[in-house]
């Protein structure tokens, strides 16, 4: 068996039964004690099991299924969503051409954005109120207006957003894990961010540490496809290249 064939193989048994001993591992797999445990170590350091001693358990997850409104979500996570979006906000450039995501963390980055010389294009239309307040040059596609979460979505924004290419972008996410990537609870906005993040040179999630372990119906893009930017990373993903991490100050800022 190949090498990442078992490390799948592990991945779908330990998820079937909530646990797996590595004795057990090892006669599943017909491999020897040191390949189960050094293939354990590989997939807890991807965050696709949890090691524990004597073999693993399953990644705890929470599925969400449903959007909550920008309003609610505003208050939840604040010191974590404050660091994550200074953070972002300082990697704008003036030249840059820059997508902005939907939701309450993309929200909070544009109240730290100080780059008035770069172009913002936003499907969310508080962000764009804000940025134009700001003195901003601001796009806006067109497309159908989620009451929800304030977004525009559907075919027509899908349209206007395949004739662009942005050298950045900042993207909202309802769950982030390397086994299902970003997810998201409803297709019109799982496409929407799809679409730009594909047209995105230098992708950027925002994501607070409590989403690691969430899973929503609709995936926008794999893991690997963009840099998080989170305040605290998991022990599982320690050793993930493609994560950012934005300290919490004592202020919240």
């Amino acid at each position: 068996m190949l090498a990442e064939d078992r490390l799948q193989t592990i991945v779908n048994l330990v998820n079937e039964h909530g646990s797996m001993t590595a004795n057990e591992l090892m006669e599943r797999l017909d491999a020897s004690e040191s390949t189960v445990r050094r293939d354990l170590t590989r997939l807890a350091q991807m965050g696709r099991i949890v090691k524990v001693h004597g073999g693993a358990t399953a990644v705890a997850r929470t599925v969400v299924a449903s959007d909550q409104s920008v309003n609610e979500r505003h208050g939840v996570n604040t010191e974590a969503k404050t660091a994550i979006a200074r953070r972002a906000a300082s990697l704008i450039g003036p030249d840059d051409f820059v997508y902005i995501d939907s939701g309450s963390t993309t929200e909070r980055l544009v109240e730290f954005i100080t780059e008035t010389h770069a172009t913002y294009l936003t499907n969310s239309i508080a962000n764009a109120h804000a940025l134009l307040v700001k003195g901003c040059r601001v796009l806006v596609p067109a497309g159908e207006l989620k009451q929800v979460t304030e977004a525009l979505v559907g075919e027509q924004t899908v349209e206007v957003l395949r004739r662009y290419r942005f050298t950045i972008g900042f993207f909202g996410t309802n769950g982030a894990t390397p086994d299902e990537g970003f997810t998201t609870p409803e297709t019109g906005e799982a496409v929407v961010k799809s679409i730009a993040l594909s047209r995105t040179l230098r992708p950027f999630v925002l994501c607070d540490s409590s989403k690691f372990s969430v899973v929503s119906p609709v995936a926008f893009a794999d893991f690997d496809d963009a840099t998080v930017i989170t305040e605290s990373i998991p022990s599982e993903l320690a050793d993930a290249a493609n994560i950012i991490c934005a300290a919490v100050g004592q202020d919240g800022r």
